[in-house]
């Protein structure tokens, strides 16, 4: 086993962000208008409140408040339980995840603060104009705050999107595959890379058609590694490997966890629906949460896509059989806890690591309470034990 890395009290001198600066210095922000450096947020925010003035217009297709109000205070509390314990669980495989990928690059970091830094960066990345890229610095100079080289955190973050987003991409096409009205057009379209790739394979084992089919990828590693811009990039893609080597077991872990992260979303939302009396079949569920999620990536403006999420989600549970009201009540049960319970989690998290001491030290109890209790409910662990008594460190 390897042994802990103490975090450093600052960090490191050296600490560099994981991509290439834009190229505008803190002088030149300062000078801009107010309104020109607030655009993202101002953006944000008129898009909400257009949202808001709009909804007198579609009063008459909108589900009856008192009825969705009805559905969910009436809601099963064990399945409600069930919502609170698989949303636990999703954001502890990721953080797990990533925890995995620090200790394949030689590093060890306590479960707290993997979990500190996972419901902290979300609540930057769904909060915050251009949250995902603030996100992706906040994550890196953590992993270096915890003792990471900048290679392995780049690394890290890198390897972490790729396995989560194969693994997204899985559970949606095994979703598709599950539903008899979808599963045609995906095989359809399943085929069609299937159909050309059956040539390439007797080609590639002859070395002249291997080396001309392989050519122009050649060709455009060339041009990224000599273009000024690009480099940097293309560089520290291909450090991932020298950085990161998984072992069987290692990619085992990994693979399960990512699956994790995005199962036990689906169940929150499974579980919601089951909350109010909805009887929706599990690939159904799974249909409408992926619907929502692309509707939520059309409108990256939206903070954590609220609106398009909710109103995709709805539509797509009533296409499934629910009626408005109970389907309107579960996402609002759903969002509750994944969205808004999270990013307040996640806020809480952000203080505990970065306030002031005196400040921290009022939020101490409650965060170590909250991490502590997530941290048992988070129960999936494919490498060890969670411990369900408090630990005896403290988050840093």
């Amino acid at each position: 086993m390897h042994e802990t890395v103490a975090a450093p009290a600052h960090p490191p001198a050296d600490a560099e962000s994981p991509f290439p600066p834009s190229g505008g210095s803190d002088d030149d922000a300062a000078q801009r208008p107010w309104w020109r450096r607030k655009a993202g947020l101002i953006t944000q925010w008129a898009l909400v409140l257009a949202a808001l003035a709009a909804v007198p217009l579609y009063r008459d297709e909108l589900p009856d408040l008192g009825a969705v109000w009805t559905a969910a205070s009436h809601a099963d509390p064990g399945w409600l339980t069930m919502v609170v314990l698989a949303v636990a669980g999703s954001m502890g495989a990721f953080a797990r995840l990533q925890r995995r990928l620090l200790r394949v690059g030689g590093l060890r970091m306590t479960l707290r603060r993997a979990f500190a830094i996972t419901y902290a960066g979300n609540a930057l990345s769904t909060t915050l104009p251009a949250g995902p890229a603030v996100s992706v610095v906040y994550t890196f100079r953590q992993f270096r705050r915890g003792g990471a080289s900048a290679r392995l955190a780049t690394a890290v973050i890198l390897a972490g999107g790729v396995i989560t987003t194969t693994a997204y991409s899985l559970v949606g096409l095994l979703a598709l595959l599950a539903d008899p009205h979808a599963r045609g057009p995906a095989l359809i379209a399943l085929s069609v890379p299937l159909v050309l790739a059956v040539p390439l394979v007797p080609a590639l084992r002859r070395p002249r058609l291997r080396a001309r089919l392989t050519a122009p990828l050649r060709r455009a590693h060339g041009f990224a590694l000599a273009h000024p811009r690009i480099a940097p990039y293309a560089e520290r893609l291909a450090g991932v490997r020298d950085v990161l080597r998984p072992t069987a077991r290692d990619w085992a872990a990994l693979v399960s966890l990512a699956l994790l992260n995005w199962v036990f979303d689906i169940l929150a939302l499974l579980s919601a629906a089951h909350a109010v009396g909805i009887d929706v079949a599990p690939n159904g569920v799974a249909i409408a949460y992926f619907a929502a999620q692309a509707a939520g990536s059309m409108l990256p403006l939206l903070p954590g896509g609220l609106g398009a999420i909710e109103g995709s989600m709805a539509a797509s549970l009533v296409a499934f059989g629910a009626t408005l009201s109970p389907a309107a009540a579960a996402v609002g049960v759903y969002r509750l806890v994944s969205y808004w319970a999270v990013v307040a989690v996640g806020w809480l998290a952000w203080a505990t690591l970065h306030e002031p001491a005196r400040i921290r030290s009022r939020l101490t109890a409650v965060g170590n309470f909250l991490m502590d209790g997530l941290t048992a409910f988070a129960f999936v662990t494919p490498y060890t034990t969670v411990p369900l008594q408090a630990p005896e460190a403290r988050r840093p």
